[in-house]
């Protein structure tokens, strides 16, 4: 059963009345009311059943002089910090709403689950909102619903409540572990991402929030997904920390006789951005990088370490990596260093790495990297996601549970050794017009304790469309890396070079494998 806002239907009553009406609909009409107890099962039947019934949208009831609310104004309205849910219960875990309004123009109905496993609705109440400068009359709203949320936790002192996640907007959401600032962003789905009749974005229409405990350090909240072709039951369980562990349950259904087939189902969906960095530097810019994340990090169910840089590309760039199963991706942020940046507001050394490890076997699959042009680093523009070979057919559930870890200075690594710097163009001698130079420095336990003459190999490859026409490896002694260079020659400029390099130690690996693709001109 999908709701129906009763602010149209109750304008004419008092304000008053109005919030007693308000009321009784709600629990009506809310399928998990105070005398049934809430389970993932039941959640889980009501995406099933939805999936069943052909896409409703939902009917726009957002006021008129809240649609027209600019950025600047929006940004006027917060949230009263005294009004955040269990603040007056003095528990561990808060939670503070976001507004409707401007660009968040879809609302989100959120519930609480107290010990009991009752649920009851958290209504609208403009009380709990300073609205700045702004003009509004909320008495004319009645229960407009949420924006999203943000959930507190004392993660760098025990004095102050942090904000560790949000949940605003489709079904994106982005958490951050202690000494970080929110970069990346993750997401219940991406659907049409690549191919298809353009993307489609699934949102999280609503929340329940399970009451935790005093001595509680993980809260749980459930979420239902909707859209025109799929639908979802979302189980998350949030562990703030040095790292913030999100572990993630999901049923997922194909909607009966959608409209158009789906082209790309994008599993546990990352979204970044990348401006610049060594490999792709600025000429104008002060800062020597822009970006949330640095490269894609992957792990087969065989067990090779992948990793591409990212890039900045003039056209949009799809690439993926096929496998039979799946151990492990993530977009990350190697670099923590300041002085890479030498940003002092956005502190994108502080950006988080976002680490995703699936729980039991996903099967084959692939995992899909998109990236494309963007005017500004305020503008994402990397996404990565696993699109597994078989989906189920409608009204059979697609159920995957997996981990994700938001990781700062300590995060997933490969067991051996790993890329820790990617540098292109020329140095004393220029390079011809089809030649591109490659610098990758390679660091970690497998190579760090190795003598300067250790017979350490460089094993690189390309495509038909690449010649390797020189490369050396040696130890880098100022950085205590070892060091790969080499030229590439690319044969036919209509089409890409694909390129591959790892280092190998008397015939066995000892570090992941570096891939990169030069595009076409």
């Amino acid at each position: 059963m999908r709701f129906f806002s009763p602010v149209h239907t109750t304008h004419l009553l008092s304000p008053a009345l109005r919030r007693w009406v308000c009321a009784v609909v709600w629990l009506v009409l809310t399928p998990f009311a105070h005398a049934q107890v809430f389970t993932f099962n039941d959640l889980s039947a009501r995406a099933h059943q939805l999936a069943q019934q052909p896409y409703q949208a939902a009917k726009p009831t957002l006021p008129d002089e809240l649609k027209a609310l600019n950025y600047d104004q929006y940004r006027d309205i917060r949230f009263n910090p005294e009004r955040a849910l269990w603040r007056k219960d003095k528990l561990p875990f808060e939670v503070m709403f976001f507004h409707l309004g401007s660009l968040q123009t879809e609302p989100v109905l959120i519930n609480e689950i107290d010990a009991q496993g009752k649920t009851r609705h958290i209504g609208f109440d403009a009380n709990e909102f300073n609205y700045g400068k702004n003009t509004l009359t909320p008495s004319r709203w009645g229960d407009t619903g949420f924006g999203g949320f943000r959930v507190h936790f004392p993660i760098n002192t025990p004095a102050y409540k942090d904000e560790v996640v949000v949940f605003l907007g489709a079904s994106y959401f982005r958490a951050v572990g202690a000494q970080q600032t929110y970069g990346l962003s993750a997401r219940g789905l991406a659907i049409d991402t690549v191919g298809g009749q353009g993307e489609e974005f699934p949102r999280f229409s609503e929340f329940w929030l399970q009451k935790p405990s005093a001595q509680a350090t993980s809260l749980v909240i459930y979420a239902l997904m909707e859209s025109k072709r799929a639908t979802g039951a979302y189980r998350f369980e949030v562990t703030p920390g040095s790292d913030t562990v999100i572990g993630v349950q999901s049923n997922l259904y194909l909607r009966a006789n959608p409209t158009t087939p789906v082209a790309t189902w994008g599993i546990a969906p990352l979204t970044s951005m990348y401006m610049f960095g060594e490999n792709q530097p600025s000429r104008d810019d002060f800062r020597p990088e822009v970006h949330d994340s640095d490269g894609l990090m992957v792990v087969t169910g065989e067990g090779e370490w992948l990793w591409r840089p990212l890039t900045h590309p003039k056209h949009t760039s799809t690439t993926s990596f096929g496998m039979t199963s799946l151990r492990g991706f993530g977009l990350m942020q190697r670099d923590r260093q300041f002085a890479s940046y030498e940003d002092t507001e956005a502190r994108y050394e502080r950006r988080p790495s976002a680490w995703i490890t699936p729980k039991g076997n996903w099967g084959a699959g692939r995992v899909e990297l998109m990236q494309w042009n963007a005017p500004d680093e305020a503008s994402d523009n990397v996404v990565a996601y696993w699109v597994p070979a078989q989906w189920p057919q409608p009204g059979q559930p697609l159920t995957l549970t997996y981990e994700l870890r938001w990781q700062g200075q300590q995060q997933q690594r490969p067991p051996s050794s790993w890329v820790t710097q990617t540098r292109t163009g020329r140095s004393f001698h220029a390079l011809a017009a089809d030649e591109q130079q490659f610098v990758i420095d390679f660091a970690g336990p497998a190579l760090d304790s190795l003598a300067a003459n250790a017979a350490v190999k460089a094993v690189i490859s390309t495509n038909s469309n690449g010649a390797i026409v020189e490369q050396n490896v040696y130890r880098n002694e100022p950085n205590n890396t070892w060091r790969v260079t080499f030229k590439v020659k690319h044969l036919l400029g209509t089409q890409p070079v694909e390129l591959r390099a790892f280092l190998q130690l008397d015939n066995n690996t000892v570090s992941e494998t570096w891939t990169h693709v030069i595009p076409q001109q």
